[in-house]
């Protein structure tokens, strides 16, 4: 395990309180950063307006649904 400080203070000498609120905003930004949400797939809807992509996709498009 790597025993070198994350953060360090360079200068001044903070409070446990400034200390708790300095880590509290690095944990809340980084874990915003992992806890990207997948983009939701097409509704059934959305995807009967798109034209397909196969090769004979046009005969069917003539078709009655």
């Amino acid at each position: 395990m790597d025993t070198e400080p994350l953060v360090s203070v360079v200068r001044g000498e903070p409070t446990a309180e400034e200390l708790a609120a300095l880590v509290t905003v690095l944990v809340a930004a980084s874990s915003r950063v992992d806890d990207q949400s997948p983009e939701p797939a097409p509704s059934a809807w959305a995807r009967s307006a798109r034209p397909s992509m196969a090769p004979s996709s046009w005969r069917a498009s003539a078709l009655p649904r």
